[in-house]
């Protein structure tokens, strides 16, 4: 089992909770362990609800999935955590957003996956945004 399986799953379990609990509003920078989730700069004033994620395996990989939007196939490399356990966690496939109109950079996907925190070894933190529909 990867030693950094436990802290992969902290991590995962904290930024759960934060898109839980997406109310706080301040300029703290983005990072992982930010306290809170923001607030978009936009005339909207969107509060945030989404820590978008990276992950990268053993070999130094960028994890992809697949996933099916609007009747088109495509994989991404983003993600929203939905739900984390003792070992895994529950993903949502986010797709990169197509419309120019939009200034949110993903949209949401049906589609899931479920990772196991010991084949992770990094996560990277996106900054943090507003995503319809989760």
């Amino acid at each position: 089992m990867n030693n950094n399986s436990c802290c992969i799953n902290d991590i995962l379990k904290v930024i759960s909770v934060l898109q839980e609990q997406a109310e706080k509003i301040d300029d703290i920078p983005n990072t992982c362990d930010r306290p809170f989730l923001g607030v978009g700069n936009g005339s909207n004033m969107l509060i945030y609800n989404t820590r978008p994620i990276t992950l990268y395996t053993s070999n130094n990989t960028l994890f992809e999935a697949p996933y099916v939007l609007n009747g088109t196939a495509g994989t991404s490399t983003v993600f929203r955590v939905e739900r984390v356990t003792n070992s895994t966690a529950t993903l949502r496939v986010l797709a990169e957003n197509t419309d120019p109109d939009s200034d949110l950079p993903y949209v949401t996907t049906n589609s899931f996956i479920i990772v196991n925190s010991s084949c992770i070894c990094a996560i990277r933190c996106l900054p943090d945004t507003f995503v319809d529909c989760v």
